[in-house]
């Protein structure tokens, strides 16, 4: 059996190392850190278990196919429940409003916000739809290594009719017109590395996704799905070890030969990274397939400041996800991605799954998880921490008005710096790079490396992008890529 070495074990990296293991292949996965997940981590302190990373349980179509690859249902491993509200936005003057998870509700909802858009409302989500199941069923699920792959003459029909071209930001202006529900369907593009006109409209797809295919959780936490695909790949016959950060990929007459962690050698016949693009990269000895003046012009999505907070009672009127857009959307997307800084009014989200699963705090107490999406590459010391936090607590409890601040009992941050330590994060981002139209497909950095016969890339820095499910397919696209060709 040919040895494949997976670096990292995030979703991408178990995807790829799974898909080998059952395509044959003997595989091990090297994980730098002591836990496996990657972002997806988890840690429990004080009778509070905290996700580490995502929080959004979207598209379970592809969970389902991803488990189904191998004879086995997400519902093997994890219990799922479907949110209702699937989340509540907290708009400007006191405004907010619940996003039901019936769709016809939903409608009716848009109808009370912009009275007679119900026509609108109707073909929107139509064309999302469309956009969702030739997006997410066809063309993710490609290679991405040559344009050529796209020359499909029903696949070209397809991509003009994805409005591929357009910006996302006037493609909602030709159904809508009314700024509050502008504001809830530009939403999930906050996250996707550019400003809604600078987004294609392809992406109204996540659209369907969050509002058709619904906002889940899985019972426990997210960390349960890594749970379940660790237990998933180890039944295929892989291997993990932990505390094996790589230092060096050798390689001999273009083939990769060994890798060389802080204590260990191991030798490989195939090596797929999900460990970070850029910082693999680093590792090669000169065989990159991108400049650091290539990286260095690349658009990053955004990174995160991130608060894990136990409070010592319940909190008043969250639900399990909540969405501050109380200040200006627009100037907080500059401030990440046309001028970067740290923003001066941001827009912030807060998850109380606590509110779903009473597992992850202890009875009577609350489990938040709060995130400010920034610009990549700030410096974040502790001073500049603690003012945000500040900021964000005292916006929360003007919302439920009451006290927070006097029950916080455990309290940790996250942010550039240790994306960076942890996860040598190319400028510390947390996404991966930005969905534009300059990053998209083929145009993606490559899952294989042009100069090395064995090596490989998967995860949210190669095809087909950033989030869970891509990161899924990712390491399908690339395990399965390997096994028919390597």
């Amino acid at each position: 059996m040919e040895k494949v070495i997976v670096i990292g074990s995030g979703f991408a990296g178990i995807s790829a190392a799974t898909k080998l293991a059952s395509s044959g292949f003997d595989v091990t996965v090297l994980e730098k850190n002591a836990d496996f997940g990657g972002r997806a981590r988890v840690f429990s302190e004080s009778g509070f278990k905290f996700d580490m990373g995502p929080s959004w349980y979207w598209m379970p179509d592809v969970f389902e196919r991803y488990f189904a690859e191998f004879g086995k249902k997400p519902s093997d491993y994890y219990k799922l429940v479907r949110l209702d509200p699937s989340y509540k936005v907290i708009l400007t003057n006191g405004k907010e409003v619940d996003l039901p998870a019936n769709l016809q509700d939903l409608k009716s909802l848009f109808e009370k916000l912009e009275p007679g858009c119900g026509e609108s409302f109707d073909a929107f989500f139509e064309e999302a739809k469309y956009k969702y199941i030739t997006g997410m069923g066809e063309f993710v699920w490609k290679p991405s290594l040559s344009i050529k792959e796209f020359f499909d003459f029903r696949l070209l029909t397809k991509a003009i009719s994805l409005d591929l071209f357009a910006s996302f930001g006037k493609h909602l202006r030709k159904f809508f017109k009314n700024d509050d529900l502008l504001k809830i369907l530009e939403f999930p593009v906050l996250f996707l590395g550019a400003t809604p006109n600078d987004t294609p409209a392809l992406y109204s797809l996540m659209n369907y996704a969050e509002m058709a295919l619904g906002t889940w959780y899985p019972m426990g936490g997210m960390h349960e799905i890594i749970k379940g695909m660790v237990s998933l790949a180890e039944e295929k016959g892989v291997k993990f070890i932990s505390n094996q950060e790589v230092k060096e990929i050798v390689s001999v007459d273009n083939v990769v030969s060994k890798i060389i962690t802080k204590d260990q050698v191991y030798y490989a016949d195939v090596v797929v990274s999900g460990a970070d693009y850029e910082h693999t990269e680093s590792l090669l000895n000169g065989h990159r397939n991108y400049s650091q003046k290539y990286w260095n012009k690349r658009l990053m999505a955004p990174s995160s400041l991130l608060y894990y907070v136990g409070i010592d009672r319940k909190v008043d009127k969250l639900e399990h996800h909540n969405l501050f857009f109380d200040e200006d959307f627009n100037l907080h997307a500059d401030e990440i991605y046309k001028n970067p800084k740290w923003p001066s009014k941001p827009l912030f989200y807060v998850s109380a799954p606590s509110k779903t699963d009473p597992s992850v705090a202890p009875e009577g107490k609350e489990n938040l998880f709060l995130l400010i999406p920034i610009a990549p590459d700030l410096e974040d010391d502790e001073k500049t921490r603690e003012k945000y936090f500040d900021i964000m607590i005292e916006r929360l409890e003007k919302y439920v008005n009451h006290d927070i601040r006097s029950h916080v009992i455990y309290k940790k941050s996250y942010a550039v710096s240790d994306f960076k330590a942890d996860y040598h994060a190319f400028k510390g981002n947390a996404y991966g790079l930005a969905n534009t139209l300059l990053q998209t497909a083929f145009l993606k950095p490559a899952l294989k490396n042009k100069n090395l016969k064995n090596m490989y890339y998967t995860g949210q820095l190669s095809v087909p992008g950033p989030g869970v499910p891509p990161a899924l397919i990712s390491g399908l696209v690339v395990g399965e890529y390997i096994s028919k060709n390597h």
